[in-house]
């Protein structure tokens, strides 16, 4: 750097800082050029603005310092040019100019400029504007590389820890059970003595009555001051993990003594079983449940090693719980097929094992799909799909269909509103239980989702059978009835199989009858089931309701429902229940439903 330069106390540039000049000019463009290199830089010349561009996109500089006027392009659409694309549009740009119009300045600025230089300027004055820009542009790097830094680590214990207890998740439990096993093999080759690698699954007994009792934001409270028990006991164990609401998991590695093992156990269980003090005071007394699996050298899979010591855990939960057991093949827990179903609802929905699927409704006018309905699916980890006709009961029973219910509508609502960017006048259908109906805040909830999703009401509609209207009838007039001054739609699903259907339709504010696909399997064995949904399509027709027919199979159905004048239909003639992806590509495909007037 030039002494001039440096008695001006700038910050210095970094040599071979990589700047490009765009001037149309070429004795101004080379004395430029000639000053950045005999300050170390690397400097590009372009003699118009096109060129320009070229270089800027294929060398991406530090830095670009442009003539504003210039034969074809002038500098103004170069800036705007590079601006659009990321990968010059947080370039340094420097303003080259004859022009000592305020206008021309301001207007530079505005287009994205970060500073201008009027032409003919002193080395130091050119040099003294890149080095401002270039320390400038370094603040705001550090800046973002230590943000970005920062979101990174949070990333990363978000990924690895439980949010509510700071201990480690099941991610990385896996890590660090594989690490163990490393660190295992490695000792055994080096020394003769074994060690004894434990898995224990500890569930605390009774808690869904405690949240009962508590409430969610204590019952948080509880668990905290949980994991920071477990956590005194941190020194003994290797790790300590939150699998999930009220499970735990501990992996132990110690001394191949069986008797040092049962000890830590029983400690800990006797240290849980203490009072616990809330912050208002409140005392809760809580004991837990621990299924212990030895570990045999064989296995390698820690989720089959956590089954088996669920399997002990559970055995210990049926024998009145506080208590432990190793897990035997010879252990028999004799829970029902429904009790175990119970069990595995009640963690389902926070282990994201559900998955809504969406079923096309097409319209017997155009052909076209006009909406979807959400299908609630279970993925169960063991037993595979397991039917809404047996879950949805249980979960109606335990109140479980609240939170349920809600992610359903949520999720459906969410993923609606995306598909809106193509196809804005796609409706989309929930299920809602008389449970749900008749909750005290069913209605504010609504509200609430629609508003978080941002999801117009009107292309909302809601599904509701006979039996569930008619387990609260006031109640469910009184709500149904604000839903609609909402904008929402209500449809009254599987209309024919519940209570005396047709004496209390006009009671409700209904705008869908959904007719049942008992009706519509029969239409080709049976000429009274032909002769009712004909009766009920045109009563739906003399109510002015959009009549929907479900389970549409085969073709002499759909001419049928489409020769009674049927709005639309859905079922496996046109398509099964689809994933998201699938739906979306179905969407995209433009399919159409073959009409024949």
């Amino acid at each position: 750097m030039s002494n001039s330069y440096n008695a001006l106390n700038l910050p210095p540039i970094e040599p071979q800082t990589k700047i490009l000049v765009i001037e149309d000019d070429e004795n101004i463009r080379e004395n430029i050029l000639e000053i950045l290199i005999g300050q170390n830089l690397r400097a590009i010349g372009a003699k118009n603005g096109r060129l320009g561009i070229h270089l800027a996109r294929k060398t991406i500089p530090d830095l670009i310092i442009c003539d504003i006027l210039m034969p074809e392009l002038d500098g103004y659409d170069v800036l705007i040019e590079l601006r659009k694309d990321p990968l010059t549009a947080v370039i340094p740009f420097i303003f080259l100019t004859a022009l000592a119009d305020r206008d021309h300045n301001r207007k530079g600025m505005e287009l994205g400029a970060d500073d201008y230089i009027t032409k003919p300027c002193k080395p130091v004055e050119l040099l003294k504007a890149i080095a401002i820009r270039l320390s400038k542009k370094t603040a705001i790097t550090e800046v973002y590389t230590t943000a970005l830094k920062q979101a990174s680590q949070q990333l990363n214990k978000s990924l690895h820890y439980d949010s509510l207890t700071n201990l480690p998740n099941r991610l990385l439990l896996n890590e660090k059970f594989t690490q163990i096993l490393n660190s295992l093999a490695l000792n055994k080759r080096h020394s003769n003595s074994d060690r004894l690698l434990s898995i224990l699954y500890l569930s605390l007994d009774r808690f869904n009555r405690i949240v009962e009792v508590l409430g969610h934001s204590q019952a948080d409270k509880l668990l905290q001051s949980v994991a920071e028990r477990l956590q005194t006991y941190s020194s003994n164990c290797h790790t300590i993990a939150r699998l999930s609401t009220d499970e735990f998991a501990i992996i132990m590695v110690n001394n191949n003594q069986k008797k040092s093992l049962i000890d830590f156990v029983q400690k800990l269980l006797e240290t849980l079983a203490k009072p616990i003090i809330l912050e208002d005071n409140t005392e809760v007394l809580i004991t837990a449940s621990m299924g212990i699996y030895l570990y045999g050298g064989n296995d390698n899979e820690l989720d089959k090693m956590l089954q088996l010591a669920h399997k002990a855990m559970n055995y210990v939960k049926q024998q009145g719980g506080n208590s432990f057991a190793f897990y035997q093949p010879t252990l028999k827990v004799t829970s029902s097929d429904r009790l175990s179903l119970e069990t595995s609802l009640s963690y389902a929905l926070e282990r994201n094992e559900f998955e809504i699927y969406y079923q096309p409704k097409v319209s017997l006018k155009t052909g076209k799909i006009v909406g979807a309905e959400a299908l609630l699916r279970w993925f169960h980890p063991e037993q595979g799909v397991i039917s809404p006709l047996k879950f949805i009961p249980i979960a109606e029973e335990t109140n479980l269909i609240i939170p349920l219910g809600e992610r359903v509508l949520k999720t459906a609502c969410q993923q609606t509103k995306l598909w809106h960017s193509g196809f804005p006048a796609l409706q989309i259908a929930v299920n809602i239980s008389g449970r749900q109906l008749s909750h005290s805040n069913f209605y504010s909830r609504i509200v609430q989702i629609l508003k978080e999703t941002d999801f117009p009401a009107d292309y909302l509609e809601l599904e509701l059978t006979e039996t569930a209207l008619m387990e609260n009838l006031e109640i469910a007039k009184d709500r149904l009835t604000v839903l609609k001054e909402l904008g929402v739609q209500i449809a009254i699903d599987d209309f024919g199989t519940g209570y005396s259907s047709l004496s209390y339709l006009q009671q409700f504010p209904f705008d869908t009858l959904k007719i049942d696909k008992s009706f519509i399997h029969q239409l080709n064995k049976n000429t009274k089931t032909k002769t009712i949904t004909s009766s009920i399509i045109q009563m739906g027709q003399e109510l002015n309701l959009n009549l929907v027919a479900e389970g549409v199979e085969t073709k002499t159905e759909l001419d049928f429902l489409s020769q009674n004048n049927c709005d639309e239909i859905q079922g496996f003639l046109f398509s099964q229940p689809l994933s998201v992806k699938d739906f979306t590509n179905l969407l995209m495909s433009g399919k159409t439903l073959t009409l024949h007037q």
